[in-house]
């Protein structure tokens, strides 16, 4: 009978052997920073502990036992985040338009991570960005499927895919069944980056990508499950064409690690085996527990926004504080957030959060003091000119000037901050007054642009 831990089972068997590590890690088995004695488990790619990215051993029969979980026909593990899923799944999308005689055309919602961002210009992909008919943030890009209908009708030419967040940071989750429809409607594959949302496979009626009709998406495991920081998944559909799977080793050692963590491969494999009955009731307990700290915090004049289960994220300006100095109020009283800029502030909760937990963040805002409300408004969401390719603008000749010099000038490279790590704008497009007025609002103060 296969094991149901084998990656840990085989950490855990060679740990108890006392062997000679003649092997990396240099620690060998007892680093003297390790005072929790995990390092006996830190292991390379010896004999019999198979190989990321060319696996037949204990981490294929791991993988294939959480593709069964979440309902792929493909899953393979990451120990470097979300930002290695994507980077794969469009190195096969740029296969896929090989083999189909395609051009490597993408539309995908402009609140895209900066991993998108820079992989679309190393693999030379032409973006075509979706803005929504209204937005509350450059982190937000909701895209109906009747946008993305009129969208994909008025291309001349349709895209490979169309690649959605979902959901974003401030935690807002798209009609990815609906978005799926437009896309088969249009032969467009579907791909969704849904690093925030891994825990949405458990939830009653399982609203997860992968389930909802999407081609690929990446999961950060770490963000939601207990998992450690690093460890998340690329799966690809049952229904996905097949030389994704195929080829899908091959497009994540291309950008990966040759060391890639034991640890980390290990807390995947165990958050997986224990996710049964139990866990699927302590998720639905939890989201009504914090479902209740939401209504409460909305009750004392608390704007809430999205529709995320584990995320409570606020517009705390008619409360009479930016997001930063709401975050800034909560740390004080030893409440640490997810994210805040000046409009927003997010906390990100788990099943792992205990009842304690939520107690002090309901008693932190209590402790709040109601301030008088802040008029000003975010900048527009700015929607620059491109006048070169990203991989054009990249690979330039570039120099750091002030932003307060840069109007008019092309960008060579992506101004983010991380988190959330999105873009006011990417590389080859002009630098314009709606973007320097983002660029001042977020505080960036440098930029780096084209030399003329």
């Amino acid at each position: 009978m296969k094991s149901n831990t084998p990656i840990y089972d085989f950490l855990s068997d060679y740990a108890k052997k006392n062997a000679v590590r003649a092997h990396m890690p240099g620690h060998k088995g007892q680093s003297p920073f390790d005072r929790c004695g995990v390092s006996k488990y830190d292991i390379t790619e010896i004999e019999g502990a198979d190989v990321l990215y060319s696996s037949h051993g204990i981490i294929r029969e791991s993988e294939e036992l959480s593709a069964s979980l979440f309902g792929a026909g493909r899953t393979l593990y990451s120990t470097e985040g979300s930002s290695l899923s994507i980077r794969a799944m469009l190195y096969l999308l740029s296969l896929y338009a090989q083999r189909f005689g395609k051009e490597r055309i993408i539309a995908a919602g402009r609140n895209a991570h900066i991993s998108f961002v820079n992989s679309c210009a190393l693999l030379d992909f032409d973006v075509k960005w979706l803005y929504p008919e209204s937005s509350q943030s450059v982190i937000s890009c909701k895209i109906t499927p009747e946008e993305l209908d009129a969208f994909l009708l008025n291309m001349k030419e349709k895209p490979c895919a169309v690649y959605i967040t979902s959901p974003d940071y401030l935690g807002n989750i798209a009609d990815i069944e609906g978005l799926s429809r437009v896309c088969k409607k249009h032969s467009v594959l579907l791909l969704v980056d849904n690093a925030h949302g891994a825990y949405l496979a458990f939830l009653e009626g399982s609203p997860h990508p992968i389930r909802q009709g999407c081609d690929m998406c990446c999961d950060s495991a770490h963000k939601t499950l207990p998992a450690l920081t690093g460890g998340a998944y690329l799966h690809i559909s049952r229904d996905a064409p097949k030389m994704f799977a195929e080829n899908a080793e091959r497009a994540m050692a291309l950008f990966a690690s040759t060391s890639p963590s034991y640890l980390i491969l290990a807390s995947l494999d165990l958050l997986r085996a224990n996710i049964n009955s139990e866990y699927y009731k302590k998720l639905s307990d939890f989201t009504i527990k914090l479902e209740g700290l939401k209504q409460f915090v909305s009750g004392i004049g608390l704007k809430l926004v999205g529709n995320e289960k584990l995320k409570l994220t606020l517009s705390p300006k008619s409360f009479g504080y930016t997001g930063t100095e709401l975050a800034k109020a909560l740390s004080l009283q030893n409440v640490f957030c997810e994210f805040a800029d000046p409009d927003f502030v997010v906390l990100m909760f788990s099943p792992e959060n205990s009842d304690a937990d939520l107690f002090k963040v309901k008693v932190a805002f209590e402790n709040l003091e109601r301030r008088a409300e802040i008029l000003t408004a975010p900048p527009a969401l700015p929607r620059p000119k491109s006048v070169m390719s990203m991989k054009e603008a990249l690979f330039s000749n570039s120099h750091e000037i002030p932003t307060s010099d840069a109007l008019g000038e092309v960008l060579a490279s992506a101004e983010i901050s991380c988190p959330p790590a999105v873009s006011l704008a990417v590389a080859g497009e002009v630098i314009d007054n709606e973007v320097l007025n983002s660029m001042e609002y977020y505080g960036i103060k440098k930029c780096r642009v084209v030399i003329k």
